[in-house]
């Protein structure tokens, strides 16, 4: 059995416990935005522990659109890291939970076509790409 390592931010830590403990009946939308979210669960690139993080809801097809935005930081968040190592994730949305595997998009309409969709459910996004010299990752998560 793998080791939890919960989110070390307050907020987000909380927002995890809240969602996961109701089952995907509470906690479904990002702090105070109203905006749906779902969980990742991923596998930690350095510590090998299982690791939980509230994302943005961005459902495309039968999959997900992941977008490590970090609010337009310098610096990836450390996720985008985990999911490099360890494409395999399971995402919990509202009360389903689905076992994924991520790839990271690389192809440029491709790209555009889930950074659209993200910034529809998610407006601020633009901002945050205006912001930093980073190209913001963009991951798809598909059904295994």
């Amino acid at each position: 059995m793998t080791d939890y390592i919960p989110p070390s931010a307050d907020w987000v830590r909380k927002q995890v416990e809240l969602y996961e403990s109701s089952g995907g009946t509470e906690g479904t939308t990002l702090r105070d935005t109203g905006l749906p979210c779902i969980i990742v669960t991923h596998i930690g690139n350095k510590t090998g522990a299982m690791r939980k993080i509230p994302l943005m809801r961005v459902a495309v097809g039968s999959g997900y659109v992941l977008i490590g935005s970090k609010g337009g930081s310098v610096e990836n968040p450390g996720w985008v890291y985990n999911l490099r190592a360890h494409p395999d994730v399971e995402i919990r949305d509202k009360t389903e939970v689905f076992k994924m595997r991520v790839r990271e998009v690389k192809d440029d309409q491709e790209r555009e076509r889930l950074w659209d969709a993200g910034a529809k459910a998610f407006p601020p996004y633009n901002d945050y790409q205006a912001k930093t010299s980073r190209k913001i990752p963009v991951f798809f998560a598909e059904p295994i």
